[in-house]
């Protein structure tokens, strides 16, 4: 699945920021985007990878994109952040991938979990970065969502090893972390890692959500993860929103 490296187009000035009046249209949007995408690469290069986020946000985006027509055979699927429970538990975003978006034509999609047997995220950050050192090493798309505080995958603001993670020198695929006020320890995909994409789509809703956005965007001194993500010059990020 590994394809030969590809350097990311430069992206513009700052995200592309598309607005909807309504969920639908959006779902219609990015997923369209999104299996295109897909398809060309597993046209051109013969395999296609794509990242993807929990929360409910992604829900009904997961399920229409399940039925994209495309070779998802070709296709391999991570997480970007994943909670230290088991697949089944179901607050694992594995277990919402594997139940919304690992079904119709894309259950023939590889998966590759973030998730081992340690106890504890910690004590599973070095075998996991090993097993995901097979990962493709430009991903063809990356989809992540943001939260009210600002964070995006498990790039939690607070965070004692929040800047291990946003460390762009740090080439590690993944980090432990552990969020000051979310349950359960996390791992997440390292800021270097998510940036290793042809395009990054984050989508979220909401007023409130737009507000911290748009802070984060506008201040240089916010600390808002987020801000990381999309105030760079290397991976082009596209913004999917509604109200």
């Amino acid at each position: 699945m590994k394809p030969s490296p590809v350097t990311p187009t430069t992206p513009p000035s700052g995200p592309t920021f598309h607005s909807f009046a309504s969920e639908q249209p959006l779902v219609n949007a990015l997923a369209s985007e999104v299996a295109g995408s897909l398809s060309q690469a597993t046209e051109e290069d013969g395999c296609a990878s794509l990242v993807v986020s929990g929360g409910r946000t992604p829900i009904v985006l997961f399920k229409q994109l399940s039925g994209a027509a495309l070779d998802w055979s070709k296709v391999l699927i991570t997480l970007s952040d994943e909670r230290w429970v088991a697949p089944q538990h179901p607050d694992s975003n594995e277990n919402l991938v594997r139940t919304h978006l690992l079904v119709n034509r894309a259950k023939q999609a590889q998966f590759v979990s973030l998730k081992n047997n340690a106890f504890s995220a910690r004590l599973g950050q070095a075998a996991l970065a090993e097993a995901l050192a097979d990962l493709p090493d430009v991903f063809t798309v990356v989809m992540l969502g943001m939260g009210e505080d600002g964070h995006t995958a498990s790039l939690f603001p607070g965070a004692s090893t929040l800047g291990i993670a946003l460390n762009r020198q740090n080439l590690l695929p993944c980090q432990w972390i552990q969020p000051p006020d979310a349950p359960h320890e996390r791992m997440t995909l390292t800021l270097s890692r998510l940036l290793a994409a042809k395009k990054i789509c984050l989508h979220f809703t909401g007023a409130k959500k737009r507000d911290v956005y748009d802070a984060a965007m506008a201040d240089d001194s916010c600390d808002y993860p987020v801000r990381a993500l999309a105030n760079q010059q290397q991976t082009p990020v596209d913004v999917y929103w509604h109200a």
